[in-house]
């Protein structure tokens, strides 16, 4: 294969069927069917129901994305899909369709790792990525600091969060304040009209006893259950409940520790390139607030567009594609879904 890889990629994690196609660093194709209409009532991502969305979406979504691209099957150089981590069953759907299209199109196949595909997504924006860099990932199931030394072979975790994810977060106070769910984009849009500084929520793992024990780990159980008791006093007081105040109260606690602790992260060990990817890296708030700390620190920021900032199959096609250029070997056809997959191992090679 030549270093421009026709790489097509499959992410099924959670609850959207993604599926994208990359040449190099060149984004051709970026289809998703979405199942997040039938959770909503649930205020949740029901497994079960996503497994079934997935196997109902793959084959048409494959194809949209193939038209899309002007590519046929045959011509793809490689198949790339998420093997892990995430919901057991949502994963098994596109690891068997991953594995059904290389062994019908005879293409090597590539099971890689979710988190680190939030990262290489980033090629397809701004080219290459600076190695070292350190990645922030912020979704419904992972607020995680990343040292990035090269992403092909590994990455080096720092810290991660030791209950609520940051997305988890934002679901929850979401339902608390009657917004729907998923709770991010809602809570990002009334943030807009309310005060950040109205109420002074608590910043999780930010004392400096928790700094000695947990200084890149991140803690949102608290600050989740300090707004319900807030929102729930004023209820049994009689009095209205200031949504926006609360929801830009609640975002900028959630972002403040986000950035504060990246940059920590970055001065530590000497990094000048921050990556912020995942779910909730796409809310205005904690972009704008970690350009401006960026730029005072000396620090260049990447994001991604908030498109690719959600799970895709772009992203899993880009690191597909990375891998391929690095020469790493391919897996096989008898690799798992696992839905515990650790952050260290980037892909699944031939034999593990």
């Amino acid at each position: 294969m030549n270093d421009q890889a026709l790489v097509l990629g499959i992410e099924t994690s959670c609850d959207e069927t993604g599926i994208g196609v990359v040449r190099g660093s060149e984004l051709l194709a970026d289809a998703i069917a979405s199942s997040v209409d039938a959770h909503s009532r649930y205020g949740g991502v029901v497994p079960e129901v996503a497994s079934r969305a997935h196997l109902e979406a793959m084959a048409p979504t494959v194809r949209r994305a193939l038209d899309t691209a002007g590519v046929a099957l045959k011509e793809i150089d490689a198949i790339a899909v998420t093997a892990g981590p995430g919901l057991a069953g949502a994963l098994l759907v596109g690891v068997a369709a991953a594995k059904a299209y290389a062994l019908a199109a005879d293409k090597p196949l590539y099971g890689v790792n979710h988190l680190a595909a939030h990262v290489a997504v980033d090629r397809l924006e701004h080219g290459p990525l600076p190695e070292p860099a350190l990645a922030l990932l912020v979704s419904g199931g992972h607020s995680s600091l990343l040292l990035i030394d090269d992403l092909a072979r590994g990455v080096r975790p720092l810290g991660a969060t030791i209950d609520d994810a940051a997305g988890e977060a934002f679901d929850k106070v979401a339902r608390l304040l009657g917004l729907p769910f998923p709770g991010g984009p809602p809570i990002d849009r009334e943030a807009r009209a309310g005060d950040p500084g109205a109420i002074n929520f608590p910043r999780g793992l930010t004392s400096p006893r928790d700094l000695a024990r947990h200084r890149f780990d991140f803690s949102f159980s608290g600050l989740k259950t300090a707004v319900a008791r807030w929102v729930e006093a004023r209820e049994r007081a009689g009095e209205p409940v200031p949504v926006a105040d609360v929801a830009a109260s609640f975002q900028e606690a959630v972002c403040d520790v986000l950035v504060r602790k990246a940059l920590d992260a970055c001065s530590e060990h000497g990094v000048d390139t921050l990556l912020i990817g995942g779910g909730v890296a796409a809310n205005s708030r904690l972009r704008s607030m970690a350009e401006q700390r960026c730029a005072k620190a000396g620090v260049r920021l990447r994001a991604p567009r908030p498109k690719l900032c959600t799970d895709n199959g772009a992203m899993v096609a880009a690191l597909g594609a990375h891998l391929v250029e690095a020469g790493v070997s391919a897996s096989t056809l008898e690799i798992p879904a696992d839905s515990a997959l650790p952050v260290t191992t980037v892909s699944l090679h031939a034999g593990l």
